[in-house]
């Protein structure tokens, strides 16, 4: 064989070094192929959602896949350059227990807050803007961030760390991660269109079906109930109250909850002066935190769920204030945005209509009832006593011309009975021309329970007279010692008498109040305890009155409790 030529080999090196070049190159171009390939799935993947929490995680998930990083996440920025909402993505529940709080948008995160630009860094501890990481945070060492912008606006950034076998973010992991928040910024736009052309066919919805339950009749809290359910869904609150402010103005109750407490919140209370509802209460604008702390209705309401964004909504027009809607969200949701918390004012204010017409309903009702009464009342005094006064005069013209006593005592007993019958009616016609607030039970009522208390423990129904304006009459300081004076008087009866039947009388004659309680028992004791009865001489001296007691000729006991009203 002959020797091959020195010249020969140098071609074939040369080609062999060519055809190693071209290998590297066409390897390099089927890594760029595939990785451009991703990073077209990623954009579909991401625009392929319209609910704008789960586009937000699903863009930390994608680009963390297309750099190799172990830890992603997204901030989004919210007023006064803070971040409002923080997704983490790589974390395993155990270490995000142990993270004492999310960042709040300082150190090397307010560098990108402030500087919306890319930004790569070797080693973050390393940047002179870095302020570590708080307690409990697992470390990180390489650290990529990109903004991402929603038209001209920086609606947040992209923070990703620790690429995976320990090497750093390259010129092409930024550019890739660059062009993903470009196609984020679309999707964040779309999904945010989406919603709210979404929130606000439901706003119409809810409106429409609380305008048909107002003009329908429905009760208030089956109203209430209604716009709380539906401003839950509008806001997408996990959870929602209605509260009202107590008579004395300094506590707002919670009177409707919807959300998976159920019904365990129903007597929770925030005080007016300090607490969120309080001041959304006062201010007559809706206000919101991303994090209620220690709040009181927030950890009661919310049970052992953690709480994040938090909503008070006042119900009604500055100075005219019915009440909150309160709405949360869970730990780590988006905040509510102004729109849905101008929304939700507005929504509102159909629970402030609702009130309203509760309210002139039952004025309504009540000036019927009062109506009602004044027509009674006017038929008792014009038509009733009229004709029983003058069937009585009859029956007196004709006790003279009647000459069997046996007849003419028959007809006085009658005559006396017809004259107690119009003291009874012209008694309840006082009592149905005194309107009583609802809960508020008058005079005459709580002399009537006592006397119907009594029949228990006596074994019989007392009988009761009641004549004159009692409840119009007789001045608060008066009416406070009546009852007790009275219920002092049965128990004796009760205890001391074993009486079978007893009267009570009660009077307004004039400018004088009488009460006279008469049993036909065994009268007064010798010698028997006086501690109660020194109770009612004194109550009667300290008005100005008298008390008296004994035992009359025809037995039992005899009463007199009588004091000045004047």
């Amino acid at each position: 064989m002959g020797e091959i030529e020195p010249g020969a080999l140098i071609p074939h090196m040369r080609l062999d070094e060519l055809l190693s070049e071209l290998h590297v190159r066409l390897e390099a171009v089927l890594a760029t192929r595939d990785r451009v390939h991703a990073l077209l799935n990623a954009v579909v993947s991401v625009g392929s959602d319209l609910d704008l929490e789960t586009v937000l995680r699903r863009i930390v998930e994608t680009a963390i896949t297309l750099v190799d990083a172990s830890y992603g996440a997204l901030g989004a920025i919210g007023d006064e350059n803070t971040l409002t909402q923080f997704i983490p993505v790589g974390l395993t529940e155990e270490e995000i227990a142990r993270i004492e709080h999310w960042p709040h948008g300082l150190g090397l995160l307010g560098l990108l807050i402030k500087q919306p630009q890319s930004l790569r860094l070797g080693h973050i501890c390393d940047h002179p803007e870095s302020y570590g990481f708080p307690p409990g945070h697992p470390p990180m060492g390489s650290f990529l961030g990109v903004p991402i912008r929603v038209r001209d606006e920086v609606f947040g950034n992209l923070y990703l760390t620790e690429k995976r076998g320990g090497g750093e973010f390259d010129e092409e992991d930024e550019a890739i991660v660059t062009a993903l928040a470009t196609a984020a910024g679309v999707a964040i736009e779309n999904a945010r269109l989406y919603e709210e052309s979404r929130r606000r066919e439901m706003w119409l919805q809810a409106s429409s079906e609380v305008t048909t339950s107002l003009l329908s009749g429905a009760e208030p809290r089956e109203v209430l109930m209604l716009i709380a359910r539906r401003a839950r869904e509008m806001a997408g609150a996990d959870i929602v109250a209605v509260l009202l402010p107590d008579e004395a103005g300094r506590m707002l109750q919670v009177i409707i909850t919807d959300g998976p407490v159920g019904d365990r919140a129903v007597h929770v209370e925030a005080p007016v002066a300090d607490s969120l509802a309080g001041r959304a209460f006062t201010s007559g604008e809706p206000l919101m935190v991303t994090d209620p702390g220690e709040e009181e209705i927030s950890v009661v309401i919310a049970g052992r769920a953690s709480l994040g964004p938090v909503a008070a909504v006042p119900i009604g027009a500055v100075g005219t204030v019915r009440g909150v809607l309160w709405l949360g969200k869970r730990s780590g949701r988006i905040p509510f945005s102004l729109a849905e918390l101008g929304m939700l004012h507005s929504f509102a204010g159909q629970a402030a209509i609702a009130l309203e017409l509760a309210e002139s309903r039952m004025d309504a009702e009540r000036l019927g009832l009062l109506e009602d009464r004044d027509r009674i009342a006017k038929d008792l005094h014009d038509v009733v006593i009229q004709r029983l006064f003058a069937i009585a005069l009859t029956l007196m013209s004709t006790v003279r011309l009647v000459d069997k006593p046996e007849a003419s005592s028959r007809l006085q007993n009658a005559i006396d009975e017809l004259d107690g019958t119009i003291r009874q009616i012209r008694s309840t016609i006082f009592a149905l021309q005194i309107p009583h607030q609802d809960g508020d039970s008058g005079l005459r009522a709580q002399l009537v329970d006592l006397v119907e208390g009594a029949r228990g423990h006596l074994g019989f129904l007392p009988g009761l007279t009641m004549e004159g304006q009692i409840d119009s009459r007789v001045p608060p300081e008066v009416a406070e010692h009546l009852p007790a004076v009275l219920r002092e008087a049965l128990s004796n009866i009760v205890r001391h008498a074993r009486a079978s039947k007893a009267d009570v009388s009660v009077k307004v004659d004039g400018d004088r109040l009488t009460l006279l309680v008469r049993d036909n028992g065994v009268g007064l004791p010798e010698g028997g305890g006086r501690s109660g009865l020194r109770n009612l001489q004194e109550r009667a001296e300290q008005l100005g009155g008298f008390f008296e007691i004994g035992s009359p000729a025809e037995g039992g006991t005899r009463l007199v409790w009588s004091v000045p009203l004047a």
